[in-house]
This record gives structure tokens, C-alpha cells and sequence, in this order.
């Protein structure tokens, strides 16, 4: 009996939820709505399980501003110093995730490093944020070892805010988790304190400070990891961190396995141990280390891909059999193909990817706040639509 009443009462508490956000002018499509979440979805397609429903939904991040067109809200003028103000900013990102049917929250907490060296522009995204932001790769706020010992560097215990993820976990619904991390890798905090071009400078003529930046940033993430896979609601754990442009890696494969992968291999060790699997979200083409990366880092899954580097239809036919491939729906595409080329395009993708399981639907990158809204919104009706059948092709 109790069982029952608690099943009847699920069933009310969300029909209010899917009414309140239809009450509130939210613009996500009905259809979507009707599923209740299941992480056992993602992580078993982590874990290459063959047994699941339908193929799950996974993203590296969308911009704010999608989340606050689709909701009808404005995120920006949330008071983020109180505690108020952050249970009220993360229901909503709940409560987004949840009516798009993704089964885990992708939540990133960034690290308090400190930097001045970043250039703006206008932002001329079709949901623009007013201004742009990025790198000046030509200083950094670390050029010289002296820079190195004076910057402010933060212990394990004061470097992310920690109350987000222990607000998130709590109002998370029954079966929904959260794929959780450090924003930013070791290699992209390196060149963000850095700048490209002092780093490059650096690595052949100051290479004591590159390993000590590697070393410090290296070990700064993995112990903020640890403590983060406590969490039991963060069921996967991942790592951003962009090592390539299209045509290599940004440093030599043998560099990246001397200072960057061993902080890789820990960070999956430490995923391992408590059970959980661990994603690798990187842009670039990265065919030189694919294999470093599977077989001695032991990442369970991959994402961020490119078309024009390596489509992930080649991605899952080359490395399906060993990891996840995560995303891969061209972000180009998204933002730019029609209606009907964009559903074909998909409904390809998904019949070349989801077959054997060990794969999940998402875009190559993220969904950024220039991309057609119609066809993020297409992508997941067609997952939902044609994710179980392509399971069994």
C-alpha cells in the first residue's frame, strides 16, 4: 500500500511541476516533458551496459542564456552571494535538464584562480549576452617564476564553491544525478594564467615554471576531485580540458603524456574508486593520443566532436568498442542547417551511433547561445522519438 501511494503521489508531484512551467510561459515543447529521469541511463552507456530504453541526452554545458530563453527567466539578476539566491538559481537549472528529459544535471564548479588577462566584444549570438569574452593570448597573470610564487594560490578546501554542489545534490529529484567536475583542465588553466603565447615561450625557455604550473594546477584539481566523488548524487565524474585546434594537439604527444596524463590517470583513479566513470570533454583534433587516452588514462567516455575534424558516426566506428561516445551533433549544424537537412542529419547520426549502445545524443560541443533553438529542441524530440528503436538496428 505504502509503495502504491508513493507512486500515486510521484505521479501528482510532477504532473504540478509540468503545469507550473507550461502557467509560466516556459517554451519547451510538451512532449519532452513526459518521462521521469534515470542516471542508471548515462552511466550504463559509460560503463558500455547493453541494457537501456532508449539512448540518453548528454551535454558539456548550455549557455545561460538558452536556459532563461526556454524558461522564461532571468538567471542574471539572481543575488548569487546569499544561499537564497543559489537554491533558487540551481532549481531552475533543475527544473530545465528535468523537462528536457536529460537524466544527470552537468554541473562544473570553477576554480578561484584569479586573471585580469581577457579581451571583450560585442556578442552578436542570436541570444546575445551583450558582450564576449576570451583569452588575450599575449600576457598572463603568470610569466615568470616570481609571478608563480606570489599568485594567490587557493588550498583544496577554498578553491570551488563547494555549497553549489552539496545545494545541488539535496534538491535533486529521486533518480536524476549530476555529472560533476572542476571547470577547466589542467592544460587550459596552465594557458589561461599563462597566455598562449608566454606559455609557448615558456616551454622551452623557462620549462621549470611550465611543470610547476602543471604540477600545482594538476594536483589542485585532483584533490578538489576527491572530494567531490563523495558525493553520492554525483554518479559520473568529468574533466574539460581542450588539448588540440584542427589540425593536432596544441603541445607534442610525448608532452602531454609526461606532464598532463598522469594527472588524467589519477583523476580517473579516483572516479574508479568510488564506482563512478569518468568523461573526458576535449576539443581539438586528438587522433595522435586517442589511445594514450584509452588505454593507459582509462577515460570511459569522450567527448566534443567536430565534423570537420572527425565526425562522431568515424569516432564511434574507430573507438566504440572501448569507450562512450558522447554528443558529436555538429554545433555548425545545429546553428545553421534547415529544418528537414537538420532531421535527416540526426536520424543518420543516430542510426550509425546508438546501435550496440555506447553512445549518447548531444551536441559536438555545447549548446551555446547562437545556436536555432528549433533544432536543439528538434535533436531531443528525435531521441526521444527514434532512441529506442535505433538501439536495435
Amino acid at each position: 500500500m505504502g509503495g502504491v501511494l508513493k507512486e500515486v503521489l510521484g505521479q501528482y508531484i510532477y504532473s504540478v511541476i509540468i503545469i507550473e512551467l507550461l502557467m509560466g510561459g516556459c517554451q519547451i515543447p510538451i512532449e519532452l516533458f513526459l518521462e521521469r529521469p534515470n542516471y542508471d541511463r548515462l552511466v550504463s552507456v559509460l560503463w558500455l551496459e547493453d541494457e537501456i530504453d532508449r539512448v540518453p541526452f548528454y551535454e558539456h554545458l548550455v549557455d545561460l542564456e538558452v536556459i532563461e530563453h526556454l524558461l522564461r527567466v532571468k538567471l542574471r539578476r539572481i543575488d548569487m552571494s546569499r544561499r537564497e539566491g543559489k537554491v533558487n538559481y540551481l532549481r531552475y537549472l533543475v527544473k530545465f535538464f528535468k523537462s528536457l528529459r536529460y537524466d544527470c544535471v552537468p554541473f562544473e564548479l570553477p576554480l578561484k584562480l584569479p586573471r585580469n588577462n581577457v579581451l571583450f566584444t560585442e556578442d552578436t549570438a542570436r541570444l546575445s549576452r551583450g558582450f564576449r569574452r576570451w583569452l588575450d593570448e599575449h600576457r598572463g597573470v603568470i610569466m615568470k617564476m616570481i609571478d608563480f610564487e606570489s599568485y594567490p594560490w587557493p588550498n583544496q578546501e577554498d578553491a570551488i564553491d563547494y555549497e553549489m554542489m552539496e545545494i545541488l545534490c539535496k534538491i535533486l529529484p529521486e533518480n536524476m544525478g549530476v555529472v560533476g567536475g572542476v571547470g577547466g583542465g589542467i592544460f587550459e588553466h596552465t594557458v589561461w594564467l599563462m597566455g598562449f603565447t608566454p606559455f609557448f615561450k615558456a616551454l622551452y625557455c623557462e620549462r621549470k615554471l611550465v611543470e610547476a604550473m602543471f604540477r600545482r594546477i594538476g594536483k589542485l584539481i585532483t584533490d578538489v576531485l576527491k572530494v567531490l566523488a563523495e558525493y553520492d548524487k554525483i554518479v559520473i565524474l568529468r574533466m574539460g580540458d581542450d588539448l588540440g585546434s584542427r589540425n593536432g594537439t596544441f603541445i607534442s604527444p610525448s608532452m602531454l603524456r609526461k606532464y598532463i596524463f598522469p594527472w588524467y590517470r589519477e583523476a580517473v583513479k579516483i572516479a574508479h574508486k568510488h564506482g563512478k566513470p569518468f568523461i573526458l570533454h576535449s576539443c581539438g583534433n586528438l587522433s595522435a593520443i586517442m589511445n594514450d587516452l584509452i588505454d593507459w588514462v582509462g577515460i570511459d567516455g569522450k567527448h566534443s566532436y567536430e565534423d570537420t575534424i572527425m565526425p562522431v558516426t568515424e569516432a564511434k566506428r574507430l573507438y566504440g568498442s572501448r569507450i562512450a561516445i558522447l554528443g558529436g551533433i555538429d554545433v555548425d549544424k545545429l546553428s545553421r542547417y534547415p529544418k528537414d537537412e537538420f532531421t535527416s542529419y540526426v536520424k543518420e547520426v543516430m542510426r550509425k551511433c546508438c546501435p550496440g549502445g555506447g553512445y549518447a545524443l548531444g551536441s559536438g560541443n555545447s549548446i551555446t547561445n547562437y545556436v536555432d533553438i528549433n533544432n536543439y529542441l528538434e535533436m531531443l524530440k528525435l531521441g526521444v522519438k527514434y532512441g529506442k528503436y535505433f538501439l536495435k538496428v
